[in-house]
């Protein structure tokens, strides 16, 4: 009895450590009951569009409250004025805050893949098919916000943000919450954008071992992915796990984007990459690695294989190759 006694107190405390995780939880079942999947492009509807008051807007009706019984009991005439003016006035920025999203047109969404340890960029394309401008409309998710600032009549803007991406492979998008406090800060109307996509995160390209070596390799005497006596074929933008070591270090200083150097000349040479070889390593150090190795051999222009378990994929080269490589590492278990 007495032992059963000592844990009554601790009951209360886990329940208030869990209730609000357990509201926003049924608040995101019933939201996705109510809504369903997102279907690209789709109109922020009436039915979807929610507005409540913020703590500034609660303190002026509290305020205005003051002011109204303020009035009537004193059966000031004045007071009264004031009070309805600025209720008038209260309705006026509610209804303005609401329409400031209705209509607004959910174009597409693109997520591409990003490496562990980096951040994904999510872009959200909005367009206003209205005769109005609309304003600052706020985007949210998994803690990072973006705001756009001006979508002008009959215009798409993009929202950008950021997504943590500490782990490889396939994970689900948060819900993402867009809303507003135009114009007055008085409300707040969001709406929830409820996503099917998903992350793919690519293993981190970490890893300092060289790349198996090939017939021509031993012939030549080369090792490495870039340099020797490859030919100079140009520059490109810079891809998420490039090598620091081929940026054009150069080019940027002047001013130029970041810029990745290219070579040709290594047509005839392939690269078979297996996981199996790399010994000493653990699981997640072997998928590194060949993501090191994968990256390197893209930007020098070899053709390069892969070897994971029973997929084996042919010697080619280019970034849907380098993507189909890099997926497989991501979903590797």
């Amino acid at each position: 009895m007495s032992e059963r006694r000592a844990r009554l107190p601790d009951l209360p405390a886990r329940r208030r450590l869990g209730l609000r995780e357990r509201i926003a939880a049924r608040t995101e079942r019933w939201s996705r009951r109510r809504q369903g999947a997102e279907r690209w492009p789709s109109a922020i509807t009436r039915r979807r569009l929610y507005i409540l008051p913020t703590r500034a807007g609660l303190g002026f009706a509290v305020l205005l409250l003051g002011m109204l019984l303020a009035g009537l009991n004193y059966a000031n005439s004045v007071a009264l004025l004031v009070a309805f003016v600025l209720g008038g006035f209260m309705l006026v920025a509610m209804n303005l805050s609401h329409r400031n999203l209705l209509g607004l047109v959910l174009e597409s969404l693109t997520l591409p893949p990003a490496f562990a340890g980096d951040s994904a960029r999510l872009s959200l394309r909005l367009r206003n098919p209205s005769n109005l401008p609309r304003h600052a409309v706020r985007a949210r998710v998994g803690g990072h916000e973006a705001t756009l600032d001006t979508l002008p009549p009959g215009e798409s803007g993009v929202v950008g943000l950021d997504l943590a991406a500490p782990r490889r492979g396939r994970h689900p998008v948060p819900r993402i919450s867009l809303s507003t406090e135009y114009p007055f800060g008085l409300f707040r109307a969001w709406t929830w954008v409820h996503v099917t996509e998903t992350l793919l995160v690519y293993p981190a390209a970490h890893g300092d071992r060289p790349p198996p070596l090939t017939a021509s390799d031993h012939d030549s005497g080369t090792q490495g992915l870039a340099g020797g006596n490859d030919e100079w074929a140009g520059l490109r933008p810079f891809r998420d796990g490039d090598s620091p070591r081929q940026v054009a270090w150069k080019a940027y200083a002047r001013g130029a984007p970041l810029l990745v150097k290219e070579y040709t000349g290594r047509s005839a040479r392939t690269l078979r990459f297996d996981y199996e070889t790399l010994t000493g390593l653990d699981r997640e150090q072997r998928l590194e690695q060949l993501a090191r190795w994968i990256v390197d051999a893209e930007a020098s222009g070899a053709r390069y294989g892969l070897t994971l378990g029973t997929l084996r994929f042919p010697e080619q080269r280019g970034a849907a190759h380098r993507h189909r490589c890099l997926e497989a590492l991501a979903l590797h278990v």
